[in-house]
């Protein structure tokens, strides 16, 4: 007969259970604003531990820090979201027109090589999938403006509950202090190598790559540089991802000079970029293994849309993070048992 105390555990367990996946089911749109606040708070932290020892009030420290985490980072990123949006709208709109320039131009190196690939191309299906996908990736407006306000909200009672916070988390979370301590140092080393560190060198990578846009005259240089940007984030992709479409639409263009030498450009000098800011910089930071990113873009992306480039790894980081805690609590124990 089973004990009666193991049957009203396991009857908890499951309620807990079944809340949690009710809440966390309905909050999935929104999960991005609390990634957002964990990330800010590490971030945040410990200038507002510094200001607050200067004679700050704690509530207006924290509405400080936040004004100017809503200027430097996400009035920059709307921007970028809006102009990204704006031209994703026009190039599904002529994705039909885009995706024939590129046909001729493959039938133009098909008749040099004699290879055929351009028969195997259907442009209106690539057509209509553009128009579905991509205006995608940068929408979600409203669930994206309830993210924010729930990341703000979570993010002022953090940084001014830090003591009520810690020990909640003491309180609630099924972890010894010790492996509980692990947890806290290694999300903070890997929310500072994710929301630093990847953003830092695809940043550094647009930058250069604007410039050689701007040299060889390339056509809405800043959008381009938005695009490889975003590529840098994404492991063997890379600036390729704005580098390629330049060249071929440059090329159709008819301007064959400044077309090879913006890929040549992109190639060289934009790739060497990501090998130096990583040497630099990344050194002194936690390096996230490309694996990690390239399933938390894909992860990423569905759930968080344009900012799932960030979140998305950093969302696996910390479940594998989880998943060693608990090989640490709970094996460990199972060890020493036997």
């Amino acid at each position: 007969m089973i004990n009666s105390k193991i049957i009203r555990q396991v009857f908890l367990l499951l309620l807990i259970v079944l809340i949690g996946v009710l809440i966390f089911r309905e909050m999935i749109p929104y999960f991005s604003g609390v990634l957002g606040a964990i990330t800010l708070y590490v971030l945040l932290k410990g200038i507002m531990s510094k200001m607050v020892r200067k004679g700050w009030n704690p509530n207006f420290a924290a509405v400080f820090l936040m004004f100017l985490s809503f200027v430097s980072i996400l009035i920059p990123i709307a921007g970028a979201i809006l102009m990204l949006g704006n031209k994703i709208g026009e190039a599904a709109k002529n994705s039909e027109k885009v995706t024939q320039v590129i046909k001729t131009q493959l039938g133009e190196l098909e008749s040099r090589f004699g290879f055929d690939l351009t028969s195997q191309i259907d442009a209106t299906a690539i057509s209509s999938w553009l128009s579905e996908h991509l205006q995608n990736f940068a929408g979600g407006t409203f669930n994206s403006a309830i993210a924010i306000a729930i990341m703000y909200f979570l993010l002022f009672y953090m940084l001014t509950n830090r003591k009520q916070l810690k020990e909640s988390l003491m309180d609630y979370i099924p972890i010894s202090r010790d492996n509980l301590k692990i947890l806290g140092k290694e999300t903070r080393q890997m929310v500072k190598a994710n929301a630093i560190g990847i953003p830092l060198v695809a940043v550094a990578q647009g930058i250069v790559a604007l410039i050689g846009f701007l040299i060889f005259g390339i056509e809405s240089p800043f959008f381009w540089a938005i695009i490889v940007t975003i590529g840098s984030m994404i492991p063997f992709v890379g600036n390729l991802l704005g580098t390629i479409p330049v060249f071929i639409l440059t090329m159709s263009g008819g301007n064959d000079f400044e077309a090879w030498g913006i890929l040549i450009y992109g190639i060289v000098v934009v790739g060497s970029t990501d090998n130096i800011i990583r040497l630099f910089v990344l050194q002194k930071l936690d390096n996230v293994h490309p694996l990690i990113t390239l399933i938390g873009v894909i992860v990423g992306i569905p759930l968080f849309g344009f900012i799932g480039l960030i979140f998305g790894p950093l969302l696996v980081s910390l479940s594998l993070i989880i998943v060693r805690i608990y090989k640490k609590e709970y094996a460990s124990n199972k060890e020493e048992i036997g």
